[in-house]
């Protein structure tokens, strides 16, 4: 099924937070669910795709999400090993307390960024994955005082990206009759072939310019821009894994290795060989 989908998400008898270690690697779940969510995944490189925005990450990813706002499985198609935990928060998580109470001022208008998706980086990713990787060791309330705490850091913290520039309406994705699913699973077929924008279009049933316009509409990208973002993702895995540049630069359909090498900087911010000595090392 690759149309999105309602996730249903279960909780424990008296917790009000759910923290778990899925994986679903070779499931696409492009999904939404009520609760708000915390993922930390551990990986050579993989695709964010949160609402309308599509990137890679690099190593590991730390992303708040709101409610609603729909979103890939973070180990979509990962290439070697990795680590992911998962935190999922009631939506009433903090009850009425956080709209009245002013200890929880700042976290609220962290809830509330979290409409957009909210990826960490820097010393902030650090501490909070410490904490996070602590989490399994502890009962249920130390587990609760030490979430307090990471949100409390998130809150405070200057490390962040907003992945969306307008809150993400759940309508505008569930009106939406062309199955996402199936472009990834041609793309993860032909990425190393020539992606054909022509026979995408015709597996969801679109003339070509109507699918670049829904494409575009829906991710903020282009089809060729995404098709390049798709193939820089999966070289990073194969540079991560010790390939030569060369070896990758056609493992992943590339027919140049100059354009290649400037390609891969424009995304990456570093050339194919410093990428792959910084990472080695």
């Amino acid at each position: 099924m690759n149309e999105i989908q309602l996730e249903r998400v279960d909780f424990e008898p008296g917790k009000s937070f759910k923290l778990f270690s899925p994986r679903l690697r070779n499931t696409f779940l492009w999904h939404y669910h009520p609760e708000f969510e915390l993922v930390y995944v551990e990986a050579d490189a993989g695709i964010r795709h949160v609402g309308s925005h599509i990137s890679g990450y690099t190593q590991s990813d730390l992303v708040f999400m709101g409610s609603n706002l729909p979103h890939l499985n973070f180990d979509y198609r990962l290439r070697s090993d990795y680590h992911q935990i998962v935190i999922q928060l009631r939506k009433d998580f903090l009850g009425s307390a956080i709209a009245v109470s002013p200890e929880f001022a700042i976290i609220n208008q962290l809830f509330k960024k979290a409409a957009y998706g909210i990826a960490f980086h820097g010393e902030t990713k650090a501490l909070v994955t410490e904490k996070l990787k602590a989490l399994a060791d502890l009962n249920s309330f130390e587990q609760l005082v030490e979430l307090m705490k990471v949100l409390n850091t998130l809150a405070h913290s200057d490390e962040y990206t907003i992945l969306n520039a307008d809150d993400i309406s759940l309508q505008f994705f569930l009106k939406d009759k062309i199955r996402m699913g199936a472009i990834y699973e041609y793309m993860d077929a032909n990425y190393n072939r020539k992606p054909d924008v022509n026979v995408v279009a015709g597996k969801v049933n679109l003339t070509t310019a109507a699918f670049c316009r829904y494409f575009k509409r829906q991710t903020n990208i282009t089809f060729t821009d995404f098709v390049n973002q798709y193939r820089i993702d999966i070289a990073k895995n194969f540079l991560m894994q010790n390939k030569n540049v060369t070896e990758t630069c056609y493992a992943v359909g590339f027919e140049s290795l100059s354009y290649f090498n400037k390609l891969f900087n424009k995304v990456v911010g570093e050339n194919p060989s410093e990428f792959k000595k910084n990472r080695l090392i």
